[in-house]
């Protein structure tokens, strides 16, 4: 049996393109918001350090407070608009669907082809996003076969789970899937992510550069980083963190594969 029997991937940036859209929709949400209020301008880093890999809500609170903007939480009801944290989370719901409608969604082929060996070699796999349009991606993609397992945005709300970077909502899935942490990859392409799977304890973090940074992924925990999953295949699953932090430190100059 291989050392590592289950694979737990993040969705947007990891199987899915959806990563670079959900950047889109909260530039169209953001960019207008701070200079209707006479912020400083959005920029693609502010996603990165805000907002990436955060539930949705967490994420617009965290950029307004950088930027010196304190708003009700109000409440998951709310109607699009910008009186509360949820109703601009709510506002850019509404604008990343549109776009998922109006340009589709195609997975990254390298990721189904890791996907593919790391279940043709008996591993569970499971999808953990903190993203509420999990399922609708899933289905959009053609993937939503593939996972028996799926905690997203909606579950660790009804589960009361913490969210990234906290490690509970990974750990709920490997409970999920029967599986010890120990025993399970976390496959991740946002810091928060790779926090998460670091702070869990799991086998192997696994880190997928989509344009954070090889080394910010690995200084927030990835013990491996590829720039796409394509570039592994089920050999992975002999990989725990041990071997793998003692291969990265002997090729401190390369991606680590």
């Amino acid at each position: 049996m291989p050392l590592l029997r289950a694979v737990l991937f993040d969705l947007d940036g990891v199987l899915t393109p959806t990563a670079e859209l959900h950047m889109r929709a909260w530039e169209r949400l953001f960019a207008p918001y701070s200079a209707a209020h006479g912020l400083a301008p959005y920029t693609a880093a502010d996603y990165f350090a805000s907002i990436d890999g955060k539930p949705r809500y967490d994420g617009v609170a965290t950029f307004l407070a950088s930027r010196g903007v304190e708003l009700p939480r109000g409440e998951v009801t709310d109607a699009p608009g910008e009186g509360t944290v949820c109703a601009l989370g709510n506002r850019k719901d509404e604008i990343v669907n549109r776009m998922f409608a109006d340009e589709g969604i195609t997975p990254y082929p390298g990721s189904v082809r890791f996907l593919d060996a790391v279940t043709g070699a008996g591993a569970a796999v499971a999808v953990v996003s903190s993203s509420r349009n999990t399922p609708a991606v899933l289905a959009a993609a053609g993937l939503a076969d593939r996972f028996a397992v799926v905690v997203d945005g909606n579950v660790a709300a009804r589960e009361h789970i913490a969210g990234k970077p906290a490690p509970d909502t990974y750990l709920y899935a490997a409970q999920l899937l029967g599986v010890p942490a120990a025993e399970a990859i976390v496959v991740e392409d946002a810091l928060s992510g790779v926090q998460a799977g670091a702070a869990g304890d799991f086998g192997l973090v696994l880190g997928v550069d989509r344009g954070v940074g090889a080394d910010a992924l690995r200084a927030h925990g990835a013990d491996v980083v590829v720039t796409d999953l394509g570039e592994l295949d089920a050999t992975v699953l002999d990989r725990p963190r041990t071997a793998a932090a003692s291969t990265t430190a002997a090729r401190p100059d390369e991606e680590s594969a």
